[in-house]
């Protein structure tokens, strides 16, 4: 009798990713494909996000969108690797912006240090806020190995 790929799932909780900041897996491997949570910029063991500067009420007052690119980029490489996956078996990857008009033209810059053209499917939509004061959160599908 064979086995339902979609039974075979199981989550995955990468020990040198930021915490995730609800109930929720940092992966979930279903069958072949692997699935990302949100991943932000947020580093391993909490600490300042880079790229990030607060007023006196908590609220974003700069960001360094490259900065956070870099930190969203490596958050998501520890989850991949947690997962057995590699960078080159990323398949779709969802990318949320805060601020699209001022951070798209860097967020692509920097986005096509780590891919390539041919590289995974890519959608990215602007967002009002996110969970935490972050300016970009990635949410990505892999193919597992």
């Amino acid at each position: 009798m064979a086995v339902n790929e979609m039974d075979n799932n199981k989550a995955i909780k990468a020990e040198n990713a930021p915490a995730p900041v609800g109930a929720y897996p940092h992966a979930k491997q279903v069958g072949n494909l692997v699935f990302l949570s949100g991943i932000g910029p947020r580093p391993a063991g909490g600490g300042d996000i880079p790229g990030v500067v607060l007023d006196v009420d908590g609220n974003v007052a700069e960001v360094d969108i490259e900065a956070q690119c870099h930190s969203v980029f490596a958050n998501v490489r520890a989850v991949l690797d947690s997962a057995g996956c590699r960078w080159d078996d990323l398949v779709d990857v969802t990318v949320f912006l805060t601020d699209i008009k001022r951070d798209f033209e860097t967020y692509n810059r920097v986005y096509a240090d780590y891919f390539s053209p041919d590289g995974p499917c890519r959608t990215t939509v602007e967002v009002n806020r996110l969970p935490t004061p972050i300016a970009i959160e990635l949410k990505c599908v892999a193919r597992a190995r």
